[in-house]
Parts: C-alpha cells; structure tokens; sequence
C-alpha cells in the first residue's frame, strides 16, 4: 500500500484529530496527543511536503543505535525531511506514558531566508529512525527552552519580526542537535569503533574478491547497506571518529589494495586497476598519483 501523502501542516492535525494549527507554515503539537489518538484508523505510512522534528520521552521498550541496544527512558530527537516516508509506531501499552512535542516547518516558512538554502546540510536530517539523538537532561533542557521560545513567537500575533525570530531560534535548535550528535559519537565510541570494524573486513572481503566480472567501486550507499546504517550516519561517524569521509576511506582502501599487488605480483597496472573495479586504468593511475606523488610504475620500481 502507498504511504499516505500530507501536503499540508493542517492536514497533520485533522489526521490526528487535533485543534488546527495557529499558522498555516509551522506548528508545535503536544506528542502524548498523538500518540493517543486512534492508531487503528491511521495509515501506516505517510510522507509530507514539510520538515518535522520530534523530541520523545516515556515510551517502553528498547531500540536499536547503530549495534547497541537503548531505552527509551532518555529524551530522544528525531529529524525527517520533506518525502522520507514515517511508519507508525504501535498503540502505546497501559503502563506507557509517552510526552514529548513535534515541531513542523513547511519549507515555505523558511522562504527568503538563509536557512531555506543549508538546512538540508545538516546530515542527521537523512539519519534513520534508529539512529536518533540522545539527549542528556541538561541538553534536553536547552532543546526544550528552544521550543518555548518558538511556540511563543508564533501564538503571538504574527509581525514582520516573527519570521526572523522563529527561524533563528530553529538555526540555534539545529546547531545545538549538531554539536550534540558530535557528542554522541564521542561518548558511544564503543559502538562507534565496532561499525569501523565492521567496515574494515566488509572492504577487506570485497577486495579479496578472485572474481572480478561485473565488479565496481564499492559505493558509500553499498558500505551503508552493508553495516545496516544511513549514509549520512556513516559519514558523520567516520568524520569524527577518523576525520576523514566515507569516499575517503574506500580511496584509502583502494590504495592500500593497489600497493599490495604492486609490490608483490607482476600484474600490470591495467589488471590491477580492473581487479581492483576501475573501468579505465587511467582513473586509477589519476588517483593513485594523487594519493602517494608516485605512478604506480614508480611506486613499483622502488621494490625492484
């Protein structure tokens, strides 16, 4: 069945049966509503043409962070931009007492404004729902603090300040979440460091591959897949557990592969670059001087 399409913030509310938005282009909805409403006659997916953030608390039950299991006790963020398709979640159990709020931006709202070009640019907007921000109660705090000024702005009567005002509190909120997920990566090394192992022996076995028909470059979407995580997630953990992108560690791989069997067999350059997923040789000649200053014959003729 095809996801149910929400075009409009009003639309939202009538879904879930809620009081109408006080703008057409934002709104703040109380998550325990929603949450409450009549599960049964919701579909059980939809996609909308708006931004939507949510920050969810009291929901039992555990879910999956990269390769860990976490509770939901924490309060958690979550980030979807226009088209990612939401599935719905279970009708809470009796002893559940889930709170929150979820914030809803039409890109209209942002119109004319800096942030309508770059908030695409923060990544965790691509994140998977099992790779949510975590919050501590003292960032949780400031997140909150970030809604109540929005939602105050906006209950007022509209002005040629408010726009302004809202956006630039949502900047904050988004470099808040950004400097917070950084924070994440770093307090769950642990995680973290087990997907770089992950990742290393899915290269390893991908360029051990005797049979090169049909073989290419490994994707980032490919490695994504294969670790069972969002490309944005991968490159953002990369990046602060290594410093380097997705893109930049399969090149490094590719190098490494190369300086092997430049070094210790007498394949020519071209095999290599086929064996290795090249279509031409002369991309991977390109690359590889870029990586060592060296042709590969160069870097060849230092072992002979």
């Amino acid at each position: 069945m095809k996801p149910y399409h929400l075009k409009t913030i009003r639309e939202f509310h009538e879904l879930h049966q809620l009081k109408s938005p006080l703008h057409p282009l934002i709104s703040i909805v109380n998550y325990a509503e929603v949450a409450a409403g009549k599960h049964e006659n919701l579909p059980q997916a939809t996609f909308a043409d708006y931004y939507s953030i949510s920050k969810k608390r009291g929901l039992n039950g555990k879910m999956r962070y990269g390769q860990q299991d976490y509770d939901y006790n924490e309060g958690v963020m979550y980030f979807m931009a226009p088209g990612q398709v939401l599935h719905a979640l279970p009708k809470p159990e009796k002893d559940e007492k889930p709170s929150g709020w979820i914030l809803l931006i039409h890109p209209d709202f942002l119109w004319g404004t800096a942030l309508a070009d770059h908030i695409r640019h923060y990544e965790f907007f691509d994140y998977e729902a099992n790779e949510a921000l975590f919050l501590s109660e003292r960032e949780e705090t400031i997140i909150n603090q970030i809604i109540r000024n929005i939602e105050e702005e906006y209950s007022r009567n509209i002005d040629q300040y408010s726009q302004k005002i809202i956006v630039s509190q949502l900047e904050t909120m988004l470099q808040y979440s950004e400097r917070f997920y950084n924070r994440q990566f770093i307090t769950r090394q642990k995680s973290g460091h087990e997907i770089l192992n992950k990742l290393e022996h899915i290269l390893n076995a991908y360029f051990s591959d005797e049979n090169p028909v049909d073989k290419r470059l490994p994707t980032v979407r490919y490695l994504s897949g294969q670790l069972h995580i969002s490309p944005g997630y991968l490159g953002s953990l990369l990046r602060n557990l290594t410093g380097i992108s997705t893109q930049q560690v399969i090149q490094n791989k590719v190098i490494e592969m190369a300086k092997l069997k430049l070094s210790t067999t007498d394949l020519s350059v071209s095999q290599i670059a086929y064996e290795l997923g090249f279509e031409h040789s002369q991309s991977f000649s390109k690359l590889f001087r870029q990586k060592t200053n060296q042709s590969p014959m160069e870097f060849r003729a230092g072992f002979n």
